[in-house]
């Protein structure tokens, strides 16, 4: 009897294995500290060292008790928007503003869907650019103007 293998899951897993050891090996240029006096080094050691076990766990799932599955169609419109909206997003903070950048990104990912309503979108985009601005600007003191240089005011 042969095993079944999911391909997705060995992709996700390997692709987890990669990113947390990036971190693993990026927080080695920092001091560790002890487990008391933590360095800057330690969270990210921590972190990556977490998702690298979880992907390595998924890989294993994948290869011994995975399901024939196949990835499918890839939703380009969704990675589209997406990815534009990242981009815009670090390329406009500065310039724009926070509130304004931030609802033009919250906007671009909720029509990334072609099942999401235009009305849906605004009405997610507003809530989003709230809880944002109050969140980091606000909690976090996040230090970005919320209205930028290029709109003039």
């Amino acid at each position: 009897m042969e095993r079944r293998r999911s391909f997705p899951d060995i992709l996700v897993g390997g692709i987890f294995v990669l990113i947390g050891g990036a971190f693993v090996v990026g927080s080695l240029g920092y001091e560790l500290g002890t487990p008391l006096r933590m360095g800057p080094g330690a969270f990210p050691l921590l972190v990556g060292a977490t998702v690298a076990a979880l992907g390595l766990a998924i890989v294993v799932k994948g290869l011994v008790a995975g399901e024939m599955i196949s990835f499918g169609p890839i939703p380009w419109r969704a990675v589209a928007a997406i990815v534009l909206a990242i981009l815009f997003f670090g390329f406009t903070v500065r310039g724009l503003g926070f509130v304004p950048t931030s609802a033009v990104t919250a906007l671009l990912t909720a029509l990334a869907s072609s099942r999401v309503r235009l009305l849906t979108a605004v009405a997610v985009a507003a809530g989003l650019t709230v809880a944002g601005t109050l969140i980091f600007v606000v909690g976090l003191q996040l230090r970005v103007p919320l209205w930028g240089p290029w709109l003039g005011f």
